[in-house]
């Protein structure tokens, strides 16, 4: 046993190792990395004697059964009986007692086979919830891989108890919710978490308690929370999106009002330019690194909030939120086309090159002009206003998936996936293929959605083209091969893009499901000629939530030709 050594900048700085008796090692190891305080107790159950132990402080042996240092090692020997030798492993963010209890409780026999075969099961039951048919086996594999990728994270952070270690270090003893821990929420909200209200809305209001848990203890909502600590990155407020979503799609098993007040107190903070942003309604470029990111996702999660406080019928706090969401406005320059920074005098920053991109250094956070200017899903028509008309938005949109130039050396290698300037491969662009359909182009988010999944998703080991971060990416394949994807999570509606599959059965409950069906699908007719949904014609280009946790059919028809006639209707846009 190694409990010095972590991966990238992990360090320990505590670990303890003590033999219990003949068959049970328990310990800690604390450490500093990602989370500056990550503290992690352990136990250890043999089903052979420990005949020999050996401790060690780094290189340094120790005599004893017991050691605490900065990095202690171990080496045991079970003998040389022969036989299997099996290892049961607890893991608590509690205590050793905690990692044993949980062994006994979840783990008790020393059945390999059974507890393998537990393991397959529980995952069947959750893999199976989407009965996904293609004819392509390849593109199965594909979307089924990238359903597991999805629900590996938030992950539970809490003993069989229910007992947990909060961001303020205290133990919160058998708390009435499940405990979670690895939001990756500046990637996540966009669309994991959208697709997890339809596919494990069971877990949604542990999600939210675990959200609104740091923050009564913190004081603000998580950034980006990680082993009972707060990490602090990327940007924004993203846990404001995903509580949002639960509180419009009537989620209950949580404090509404507490909900609220922890939105809006985490929007009014004074601290990552939020303070400018109060005041001056932007955030000036030479007071504040990644300043139009920041303010175009804090924009976001304004309006989140407003749509909120108007389900609540707080008007004043509606309007108040709904203005501060449309301040990405502030950092659209009418005569280059892109969101660029804005400085204390009211000039643009210069010089301006909407390709660079320097990796928390310039006014974008892993992004550049190109890609940021499209960072509006809470407000596509005042952004196609900003443009002057469909088609100059649309003309300006076609450019980003041709546009050729350097990111220069500074840029982000997350800046991955890349079709023109379009990063497929980094979550700011997720949902810009389906602006199209706001602009009564639907038929070229089609395209872009099949051109992304030939590129860019398969079943060989790099068939990622970039970080999944925490199921993210995986979830914009699940969404996406569906046929439908939420753009604004606070409208509750899943714009329509190019189904990849020919029938999907969703269990969206007990007794109910909502079959995709899509009709002659094949990989030439990538365009939806029409809708039906529950055997009625839907000339609409999106659908929404309540329509598909209802249950039912929505059959696409598909063509070779893009109708170039369908979702033109302002009335069938999203």
């Amino acid at each position: 046993m190694d409990l010095e050594h972590g991966i990238n900048w992990d360090r320990p700085v505590a670990t303890y190792i003590k033999k219990l008796d003949d068959f049970t090692l328990v310990g800690y190891r604390f450490s500093k990395g990602w989370a500056p305080d990550q503290r992690l107790w352990f136990a250890i159950k043999t089903n052979k004697p420990i005949s020999d132990l050996k401790l060690f402080d780094s290189t340094k042996e120790v005599q004893g059964t017991e050691l605490t240092s900065i990095k202690v090692k171990a080496v045991l020997s079970l003998g040389n009986k022969g036989g299997e030798v099996l290892y049961k492993v607890g893991l608590s963010p509690v205590s050793y007692e905690g990692a044993l209890n949980n062994i006994q409780m979840e783990l008790p026999g020393w059945d390999f086979e059974k507890a393998r075969k537990d393991a397959r099961n529980a995952w069947d039951k959750q893999l199976s919830v989407v009965n996904y048919n293609t004819a392509d086996p390849d593109r199965k594999t594909v979307f089924y891989t990238a359903m597991y990728h999805a629900m590996i994270q938030p992950s539970l952070s809490n003993d069989f108890d229910k007992s947990y270690r909060g961001t303020d270090k205290k133990v919160y003893e058998k708390a009435s919710f499940n405990n979670y821990t690895v939001f990756s929420l500046w990637d996540t909200y966009r669309t994991l978490h959208p697709l997890m209200t339809i596919l494990q809305p069971n877990r949604e209001s542990d999600f939210i308690n675990s959200l609104l848990a740091i923050y009564q203890q913190q004081g603000f909502l998580p950034i980006w929370p990680l082993m009972g600590g707060e990490t602090y990155c990327m940007i924004g407020y993203p846990a404001v999106p995903v509580i949002a979503d639960a509180i419009l799609k009537d989620f209950k098993g949580f404090d509404v009002n507490l909900a609220y007040e922890a939105m809006k107190k985490t929007a009014n903070q004074d601290t990552f330019g939020i303070n400018y942003l109060k005041n001056l309604g932007y955030i000036p470029a030479d007071k504040e690194n990644e300043s139009v990111a920041k303010a175009m996702e804090y924009a976001i999660s304004d309006y989140s909030i407003a749509k909120v406080a108007q389900k609540l019928g707080k008007e004043d706090d509606y309007q108040y939120y709904l203005k501060r969401s449309q301040l990405y406005r502030q950092y659209f320059d009418k005569t280059v086309g892109f969101v660029r920074g804005k400085m204390s005098d009211g000039s643009w920053r210069t010089p301006f090159d909407p390709f660079e991109a320097k990796h928390r250094e310039n006014d974008y956070t892993e992004g550049n002009a190109w890609q940021y200017t499209w960072l509006v899903p809470q407000d596509p028509y005042g952004l196609i206003a900003l443009f002057g008309d469909d088609k100059a938005f649309t003309d300006k949109l076609d450019s980003l998936f041709n546009a050729k130039g350097s990111l220069g050396p500074n840029a982000s290698p997350d800046i991955s996936g890349l079709i023109g300037m379009y990063s497929q491969g980094n979550e700011p662009n997720h949902h810009t293929p389906y602006l199209y359909a706001y602009a009564g182009q639907q038929w070229k988010t089609a395209e872009k959605i099949r051109q992304i999944d030939r590129e860019f998703f398969t079943s060989k080991p790099d068939g990622l083209c970039g970080n999944d971060d925490c199921g993210q990416m995986s979830a914009w394949y699940v969404m996406s091969a569906l046929g439908f994807y939420p753009v604004n999570t606070a409208d509750g509606n899943f714009v329509f893009g190019s189904p990849l599959m020919t029938k999907a059965t969703i269990k969206v409950d007990k007794n109910k499901t909502f079959t995709v069906v899509a009709e002659n699908n094949n990989s030439k007719n990538i365009y939806i000629q029409s809708v039906v949904l529950n055997g009625k014609p839907y000339t609409k280009t999106y659908i929404s939530y309540k329509e598909i946790m209802a249950g039912g059919t929505l059959k696409f028809i598909m063509g070779a030709q893009p109708n170039k006639k369908f979702g033109v209707n302002k009335a069938d846009r999203p």
